[in-house]
């Protein structure tokens, strides 16, 4: 091959790739898609709103995170505005009654329901489904760590007793938000979400501080 055509040949070759790297398209936007889907695909029903879909500043940053941990500054400005939102009781009684507490726990009753008696039926905690409570229950999840002895492990002999505040009031808080102390928690934030009312979370607090609860025999 002379030399001149073969010059020829490249400078065609050089012309095709460089028209076929202007043609490339850019790279999608995946989360505009993801959220076009999503919004597509769900629909309000009973109580199952699809404002649910939209997340706060706090989810939103660990959604971006991708599981990986969050720079140590971010960490604490998340927890402490979400320590902010926690309402503490409003009778100053942070324990309730155990046995109503041992039913929250059973209850997976949520925030799904579309028939006629959600309204009117209260939500349950579903507490076995991620952790560990009372001894007699066989099926508990392990997505949460355990929670047996919560409360004798911590040595909490009479919650209301003045050495029991401080575990008091952070169950408190876990229970009603727990991205106050955990950023990208995955527990529920029963009451900062209105999952469950002021009376529940006493009766939860109750079933894993009173040390007549199962979760401390």
């Amino acid at each position: 091959m002379k030399t001149s055509k073969r010059w020829r040949l490249v400078g065609l070759s050089t012309m095709v790739g460089l028209a076929g790297c202007a043609t490339v398209a850019p790279a999608p936007d995946y989360d505009a898609l993801m959220a076009q889907m999503m919004a597509a695909s769900f629909r309000d029903q009973g109580i199952a709103k699809v404002d649910r879909l939209q997340q706060d500043a706090s989810n939103a940053e660990c959604s971006k995170s991708e599981g990986k941990a969050l720079p140590q500054a971010r960490a604490k400005a998340i927890e402490a505005a979400n320590l902010a939102t926690v309402r503490w009781p409003s009778d100053g009684q942070f324990i309730g009654d155990w046995k109503e507490g041992e039913k929250l726990a059973q209850n997976g009753r949520g925030m799904t329901w579309s028939d006629a008696s959600a309204a009117t039926s209260a939500n349950g905690g579903n507490c076995y489904n991620c952790h560990q409570l009372g001894k007699a229950e066989i099926s508990y999840g392990t997505i949460g760590p355990s929670l047996y002895n919560y409360g004798k492990i911590r040595g909490v002999a009479d919650p209301a007793s003045p050495a029991a505040k401080p575990i008091v009031e952070y169950t408190w808080g876990r229970l009603y938000n727990a991205k106050a102390y955990n950023a990208c928690s995955g527990m529920p934030r029963f009451g900062h979400a209105g999952m469950l009312d002021e009376k529940q979370l006493q009766h939860l607090m109750a079933l894993l501080l009173d040390p007549k609860s199962p979760v401390n025999q």
